[in-house]
């Protein structure tokens, strides 16, 4: 029961931190595109990543030694529209962890040098997407918490 308990409590937390993560982001991309901000882009990116990891981990330990059990989750189509979400939000996030990359690095070459305003533009979205896209997974999560297999 403790191990459960402890499993889904890291598991929210995690969430918790990944939305803060995708929130500084969205905060950094409203503002200039100073040296600054890119390292702390990089930063968060980093610690976005790393959080998504261990959320992943978390999760299929909760589905394979939860107490609910692998059968409450392999058969759950809100589980399945949980994970479909977060693996297409962890697909989007691969094209803002690259341009970052590559913003710090030509920052880094040349100190005056800037992201221009399509490509910050882009980045913004896509972190808006992938925002959008945790809140749906919050969503089903709900749903399959309320709803199981149905």
């Amino acid at each position: 029961m403790w191990h459960d308990f402890l499993l889904a409590s890291a598991h929210h937390v995690l969430v918790v931190g990944l939305i803060a993560m995708l929130a500084a982001q969205m905060t950094l991309l409203r503002g200039d595109a100073d040296i600054a901000t890119l390292q702390r882009l990089g930063k968060l990116d980093r610690g976005y990543g790393s959080i998504a990891g261990l959320l992943l981990v978390v999760g299929l330990v909760r589905v394979f030694h939860g107490i609910k059990g692998e059968d409450f989750y392999l058969h759950n189509p809100w589980f399945h529209a949980k994970l479909g979400a977060f693996l297409l939000a962890a697909a989007i996030s691969i094209v803002p962890t690259v341009m970052y990359a590559r913003w710090r690095k030509a920052a880094s070459t040349d100190p005056s040098w800037r992201p221009g305003n399509v490509a910050w533009s882009r980045a913004r979205l896509l972190v808006r997407v992938q925002f959008a896209l945790i809140v749906v997974i919050v969503i089903a999560a709900a749903g399959m918490a309320r709803y199981g297999g149905l």
